[in-house]
């Protein structure tokens, strides 16, 4: 069975993927304590990557590596929600795909202080 939004294309599909990505980001700050954490964090550390004295390569690693801290917590968020959906049963499964998502989001954490470090120290 194929989705009733696929047939649209052009600027339309356009417009409703932006609307749908906007309810996303709605749906993760309303329910995700992490991603609201998370998305302050940016708030600071991405005009501070602006305003510090480091080449445009380093500003672009900062940037960057704080933006995929976004990215992977939205995609564990989504994967949780999943999880949530299908049981809310304790099952060795879904406590490994919520493990796994958060092991992803601490990696991406990870990289954010290297990145900073080795920019800021160079």
């Amino acid at each position: 069975m194929q989705s009733p939004h696929k047939g649209k294309t052009g600027l339309v599909r356009l417009w409703n993927a932006f609307g749908y990505s906007m309810a996303g980001f709605r749906a993760a700050y309303k329910h995700e304590d992490a991603f609201r954490q998370e998305a302050w964090l940016a708030a600071i550390l991405i005009p501070l990557a602006c305003w510090l004295p480091v080449t445009l390569l380093g500003k672009a690693l900062m940037i960057g590596s704080v933006l995929l801290v976004i990215i992977v917590e939205l995609i564990n968020s989504a994967i949780e929600a999943t999880v949530d959906r299908i049981s809310l049963e304790n099952h060795d499964l879904a406590k490994r795909a919520k493990d796994i998502g958060s092991s992803a989001v601490l990696v991406s954490l990870i990289n954010v202080i290297v990145m900073w470090g080795l920019v800021l120290t160079a």
